[in-house]
């Protein structure tokens, strides 16, 4: 079947705004799928003196769904040295096939055929670790984020802050309900799971602890939204906010596991609370809830409905 990025109006499309980015002709000599790592079709077209990084939306809200996600690198960029790909022309460009997103392609260290945990080492985590450090950095005023929405995987996610500013309450009210009633709504969360979230929610005051200065997360940091590089680690595919830093801790492994030098990368810029290891799974207790609406009905879905019950059991 042939890859949709390599659509003769994909090709076009990228090719022209390879062009003009560069500001002269731009050819590209081959294109390597990288759609095995990701939730949409992606692939990189390899070019002289850049290559470019595309992913393809086919749905009537991509574009939108794009359009967070560059407002999200740009964010990064303005507000941390962390690095982050550099958008090739618009970057957001719409084809009769889609929506795509163009970027420059980042040269990634060891092979690209598996997942990116495949190929990683200590010292690959341990700069995930500094990368996500230097994120949290940067401090805002009130949780949440003013001046854009963003998306946690193909879900919506509201990033406006609320009136009573703690992170309990923004937690409880733009993470947790919200990707509640998604998964109520899939069908694929029992009822009495659901009540024993309502529950957990109702306790978040107490088990949240005392208010952090907010600081800005990546918002989706499972480590395949990392790429390493001989340079260190550049993020892709944020859903920025300004939050509890543990949040990104706890989502760097809930899909699978990393090496603990990404911890000690990240104690190296700033400290890691003793307590984190207890909170780890309340914070990741939204990102269950978005597993189980989405993908619910498969054998990797459903086996988060095991985590959220033990998570209800640990703080309900």
């Amino acid at each position: 079947m042939t890859h949709p990025l390599l659509d003769p109006e994909v090709v076009h499309a990228v090719r022209r705004a390879a062009a003009e980015h560069r500001g002269r002709a731009w050819t590209h000599a081959g294109f390597t799928s990288r759609s095995h790592r990701a939730s949409h079709p992606c692939g990189v077209f390899t070019g002289t003196p850049f290559s470019v990084f595309a992913k393809l939306d086919a749905t009537p809200g991509g574009q939108e769904q794009f359009t967070a996600e560059l407002n999200g690198l740009r964010l990064i960029r303005s507000r941390t040295a962390v690095a982050t790909p550099v958008p090739v022309a618009a970057a957001v460009v719409a084809t009769p096939a889609g929506t795509l997103l163009l970027t420059e392609a980042v040269a990634e260290r060891g092979a690209t055929s598996g997942q990116a945990a495949d190929g990683r080492t200590p010292r690959d985590y341990a700069a995930i670790g500094r990368a996500l450090a230097g994120l949290h950095q940067a401090r805002g005023e009130r949780f949440g984020l003013a001046e854009f929405d963003g998306f946690f995987g193909p879900l919506p996610q509201c990033n406006r802050p609320i009136g009573m500013d703690s992170w309990a309450a923004f937690y409880a009210e733009r993470r947790v309900l919200p990707l509640l009633r998604l998964a109520v709504d899939s069908g694929h969360l029992p009822a009495e799971l659901a009540r024993g979230t309502e529950r957990l929610v109702a306790r978040l005051p107490a088990l949240c602890g005392p208010d952090r200065v907010p600081s800005l997360l990546h918002g989706d940091a499972q480590q395949n939204n990392f790429v390493s590089t001989a340079d260190g680690a550049v993020v892709i595919d944020p859903a920025p906010y300004y939050g509890h830093p543990e949040i990104d801790l706890a989502l760097v492994d809930y899909f699978s596991p990393v090496d603990p030098a990404l911890l000690g990368g990240y104690a190296e810029v700033a400290p890691v609370d003793p307590g984190f290891a207890e909170r780890r799974e309340l914070w990741r207790v939204h990102a269950y809830l978005a597993v189980v609406a989405v993908d619910g009905a498969s054998p990797f879905g459903s086996s988060f409905v095991p985590r959220i019950a033990a998570a209800v059991r640990q703080y309900a």
